[in-house]
């Protein structure tokens, strides 16, 4: 397999897309691991898998009319396999398995027989104490972005999800590239105060563009320095409650055409004034775990 990923926006070629089939219903409370998903259980209006189906089905339609290659992993009973962007991830020509939490640990099985036809020496392996999720790892061309937590918020939260070792890891496996960090902030109570993974904030868009909530960061001059790395008439901002509503995890399919959600009617108004071609797929039951379509998502090659 040709794998091939520089960038978030490049022509998309090859990707996998995850399932919700038998993705094991409604879990208690005291079995969410982030705060968007313990939200729908306490407010009973966790999605059905019926719903959940249709709607990665209307998303895998739309990247198949772009002529995408659509790969899906095989069907584990009893487990939930939507968001397969944080259980490996493609930087340059490496595709990097990372440990996640244990929670999650089965979802690997299910893509084995896709990443069987990938050369052993093009795939890394994490150390046990390097931890980060494909969720936090934002590419540009030179760039890779990474959301992380300091120790302290890491041994605390479920959903701090990188720490850094797992930042130190890609600067050691790509050092032609540069690494820049950001600390993110964590709640596993609170979906209104918590960044689950950099992309919850963070999203480039086009040429230089970018999706960004400065309320996900902890730092405001970190914000300041991401904002200077792209045209600032191509910044979009969004509020904390966009973040709420996952508006910086829409999905580039290439520099012009961007999968969004009908709801986000003020950024796609903002898109399209830009010149962006928005398809438009509801994925509002999704949406309620946690992810959008960036966390349904797993490039594998793009051009």
């Amino acid at each position: 397999m040709n794998l091939h990923i520089d960038n978030e926006v490049g022509l998309l070629k090859t990707v996998i897309l995850g399932i919700a089939n038998d993705f094991g219903g409604t879990p208690l409370a005291s079995d969410c691991y982030d705060p968007k998903s313990l939200e729908s259980v306490r407010n009973g209006n966790y999605p059905v898998e019926e719903d959940l189906i249709g709607e990665m089905e209307h998303f895998c339609e739309v990247l198949k009319k772009h002529s995408v290659e659509v790969l899906r992993p095989g069907n584990i009973l009893d487990l939930n396999q939507i968001y397969a962007r944080d259980i490996a991830f493609v930087i340059e020509d490496k595709l990097l398995i990372p440990n996640i939490i244990e929670d999650r640990s089965r979802e690997l099985e299910a893509v084995q027989s896709i990443f069987g036809d990938i050369s052993q020496n093009q795939i890394l392996k994490m150390p046990d104490s390097a931890r980060i999720e494909g969720g936090d790892v934002i590419l540009k061309d030179d760039y890779v972005f990474i959301g992380y937590s300091k120790e302290e918020d890491f041994n605390q939260y479920k959903v701090a999800r990188t720490n850094i070792e797992g930042v130190d890891f890609i600067r050691k496996h790509f050092p032609n590239k540069k690494i820049i960090n950001y600390e993110l902030k964590k709640s596993d109570e609170d979906p209104m105060n918590s960044a689950l993974h950099l992309d919850c904030c963070f999203q480039p868009v086009g040429r230089n563009g970018a999706i960004i909530c400065p309320e996900g960061f902890k730092d405001n001059k970190d914000v300041d320095a991401l904002k200077d790395m792209f045209d600032p008439h191509e910044i979009i901002l969004i509020d904390g409650n966009e973040m709420y509503n996952m508006n910086s995890n829409i999905f580039s399919i290439s520099e012009n055409i961007i999968v969004s959600q009908p709801e986000f009617v003020s950024l796609n108004d903002r898109l399209r004034a830009r010149g962006y071609t928005v398809e438009e797929v509801s994925y509002a039951e999704v949406s309620k775990m946690g992810g959008l379509f960036r966390c349904s998502t797993m490039p594998l090659k793009r051009i």
